[in-house]
């Protein structure tokens, strides 16, 4: 189990490396592609050995589990977003979706009944299962969606693989910067310095979704009316 313990750690440090160099670098470059699929192998890693240690050692099963369900899931759908698989593998696709949602259901109702009983939940407070239901609800929509319309295409598909990918990449931080807080050196545990990694993440996902998303759209609105406004001036 110390092996397990192990390759969880460095698959970890490997995903919050490349997470964040892929966040960081020009997107559809190169280094963005290659830093991208590193990531996507060190998360399925360290997901799967921490559920091995949350299910086999009860590592706070409560939390850990949806914590890999949920950032496996995530990882898989956003790069079948941009990298789709044969339409044979439609099966994996409601596989991930059933994964999420029900996921989803167990983490909000442990929420609720975390704050039901004064704010915690096993040990856990709330805020960890809402987070976890919330995310797995809106993924399960999304997947019900491109499973309806067929794949996604221009903006709406940009914006489905990088709000995936960031929040992988949010849970990782939040899991190693606050969740382990405790592990830093006494000097460095400062929340707000420990925040700012995670913080960042959120930052930088809802700035690449403003540029795809509404900056195109006001882009596209803005050239349609373009000949409009030079009659204003």
């Amino acid at each position: 189990m110390r092996l397990t313990y192990v390759v969880h750690i460095l698959a970890g440090s490997v995903a919050l490396l490349t997470g964040y160099l892929a966040l960081s670098v020009k997107k559809g470059s190169r280094l963005h592609r290659k830093s991208g699929m590193l990531f996507v192998g060190a998360m399925l890693t360290t997901a799967t050995f921490g559920l091995v240690m949350a299910a086999g050692r009860g590592v706070a099963p409560a939390v850990n589990i949806p914590a890999g369900l949920i950032s496996a899931y995530l990882v898989v759908t956003s790069l079948t977003t941009v990298r789709p698989p044969a339409s044979s593998a439609r099966k994996l696709h409601v596989g991930a979706m059933i994964v999420a949602l029900a996921t989803g259901l167990a983490s909000l109702t442990f929420g609720f009944e975390a704050i039901a009983s004064g704010g915690t939940r096993l040990g856990m407070p709330a805020f960890p299962f809402f987070l976890f239901g919330l995310v797995g609800i809106t993924g399960c929509v999304g997947d019900m969606r491109v499973l309806r319309s067929g794949a996604l295409q221009g903006s709406s598909r940009l914006a489905r693989h990088l709000w995936r990918m960031c929040f992988a990449l949010f849970i990782a931080a939040l899991s190693f910067f606050i969740g382990q807080s405790d592990e830093f050196p006494e000097g460095l545990r400062i929340m707000p310095l420990l925040a700012l990694p995670v913080l960042a993440v959120l930052v930088s996902m809802f700035y690449w979704l403003w540029r795809v998303r509404i900056r195109r759209s006001l882009r596209g609105m803005t050239v349609v009316g373009a000949p409009d406004v030079a009659r204003v001036r």
